[in-house]
């Protein structure tokens, strides 16, 4: 929306305070706390879009801000969800990356027409983008509401984000960050860290590129990978618990999500040793301790990216040593992620605000005023965190099946003998209130391939997935099985093979 319309609209709509020069030529709504802020996206007038391959990260944003949309290139919901849209199928160069999903779906007419419908001045986000992507939005006149892609594929590097957390104090797993030119180098470099080695390439996902060397022989399986890089990170391999905590930074300070409990390798789940496959928000799945380190970090983690200009969403992996409490610095999301579905939806959120909305509102043309340290305080209170879980669920067998029968998304129902049932069409978990009921977003449909690493689908549920030793529960190994049974496949046939790369092309990166 162009200025002149956004003042008329705050004049006859806003009862808050405005700020600006003397002579009013340059009114600006002052936002005043919380409130001020959910009233002020309630009435938002500006196109707002999330454009990835799924809705997953932002579910359920739309009904937070009004004007939200979603671009996507899977659909989830079979058209009954009321903000998605899907264009139709067009032929594409090979997709390499999600940056390709999204740099296709702007070039697409269908979507050009869909944005050009609703005016200009719109704003994008994504859950990756390139410089290619930014060419494109500013074409479309969309303001891209994230720090430039540079920055934050600096920020991403996992052996540059290392370095950014020793300026900012935050410790990592005893480490160092060298190029490895063969076994007896890795020996030599590794020094005093020990024979039990993990090992990162500077971008993955996943567990990926993430590589557990004790050995030659385990060395002999991933050298070419980790050779091929010009500098890893070689870190001591030590008993540990990951967890994940989502954050923002304003121009007021760094807000701070709760710690999630990160599931991690589950065979169940996911082929991939190090492979993220879930996540907990529980309050007290960790030591308070453990918890106050985590969220210090963060700020401090937060208020350096401040320094390099970054604002708004990111997120931090932590690994928590279990012989020491020590809590280490596991990796950088500058981004949403696939946890941001839990931060946004947990009760805490609906108390106040998403944290996703004061991303946006970082990047609103508004003032505001924010405590962030009583913000932060409130949602450190075990009191105003509810317990959630999801499970991400992926085809861990290393074959390849045309699917003939896949489970709708929305809510389903678990009876006592573990069979579950389809209840409603649903587009985000919100009236799953008891613990045999889950919410189920379907990403692999009828008519698709599944092969080794294909995102079936995510369950979100109430209560504890895990137990407290962080091994999965009975109710997660039945919700599993429950799942993994809505599915029926066949074996594909020679001549489906060239229908069949389309598909698998897709897989072959993260898309949530």
């Amino acid at each position: 929306m162009m200025a002149d319309a956004r003042d008329e609209h705050w004049a006859e709509n806003f009862d808050g305070e405005e700020t600006g020069s003397s002579s009013g030529s340059e009114k600006r709504p002052m936002l005043k706390g919380v409130s001020d802020i959910r009233r002020y996206f309630f009435r938002n007038q500006t196109p707002t879009y999330f454009i990835s391959a799924t809705n997953f990260n932002l579910l359920g944003m739309d009904e937070w801000v009004r004007n939200f949309h979603f671009i996507n290139y899977i659909d989830c919901f079979d058209g009954e969800h009321p903000h998605v849209f899907v264009p139709s199928e067009k032929p594409h160069r090979e997709f390499t990356c999600i940056e390709d999903i999204n740099n296709y779906l702007l070039e697409h007419k269908e979507v050009v027409d869909y944005i050009d419908r609703r005016g200009p001045g719109g704003k994008a986000m994504f859950l990756f983008f390139d410089e290619e992507t930014e060419r494109l939005c500013e074409e479309l006149g969309l303001e891209v509401c994230f720090p430039p892609a540079a920055l934050r594929r600096e920020v991403d590097d996992k052996i540059s984000a290392t370095r950014i957390a020793d300026r900012a104090g935050v410790p990592s797993v005893p480490n160092v960050l060298t190029p490895v030119r063969s076994w007896e180098h890795l020996k030599e470099v590794s020094g005093e860290l020990g024979d039990d080695l993990v090992i990162q390439t500077a971008f993955g996902d996943s567990g990926h590129t993430t590589f557990f060397i004790s050995s030659e022989e385990e060395w002999d399986r991933h050298a070419d990978e980790i050779v091929a890089d010009e500098e890893v990170k070689v870190m001591k391999r030590i008993r540990c618990r990951g967890s994940a905590l989502e954050a923002c930074v304003t121009r007021h300070g760094t807000i701070v999500g709760p710690l999630m409990t990160e599931l991690v390798g589950f065979s169940e789940l996911t082929p991939y040793r190090g492979g993220w496959c879930g996540n907990e928000v529980f309050a007290e799945a960790f030591p308070s301790v453990v918890r106050e380190r985590a969220r210090e970090a963060t700020v401090r983690f937060g208020e350096e990216l401040r320094k390099m200009g970054y604002r708004g969403y990111f997120e931090l992996d932590f690994l928590t040593d279990l012989d020491t409490d020590e809590v280490y610095l596991g990796e950088v999301n500058p981004r949403i992620t696939g946890a941001s579905a839990m931060t946004n939806l947990a009760a805490f959120a609906h108390a106040d605000a998403p944290l996703f909305l004061f991303h946006l509102l970082e990047w609103s043309d508004v003032d505001f005023e924010l405590d962030v340290e009583a913000l932060n305080a409130r949602w450190a209170s075990s009191e105003n965190i509810d317990s959630w879980s999801q499970l991400v669920i992926k085809h861990t067998a290393d074959t390849v099946e045309h699917v003939t029968r896949a489970p709708r998304s929305g809510v389903w129902e678990m009876s006592d003998d573990g069979h579950i049932v389809f209840q409603r069409t649903q587009t985000h978990r919100r009236t799953v209130e008891e613990e045999n009921r889950g919410f189920f977003l379907r990403i692999t449909k009828e008519g698709d391939y599944r092969y080794q690493g294909a995102d079936l689908g995510i369950l979100i549920t109430p209560g504890r997935l895990m137990t407290d030793d962080h091994e999965l529960n009975d109710r997660a190994r039945a919700w599993i099985d429950a799942v993994l049974g809505q599915y029926d496949s066949v074996p594909v046939n020679p001549e489906e093979e060239p229908e069949m790369a389309q598909f698998m092309e897709v897989g072959n990166f993260k898309i949530l």
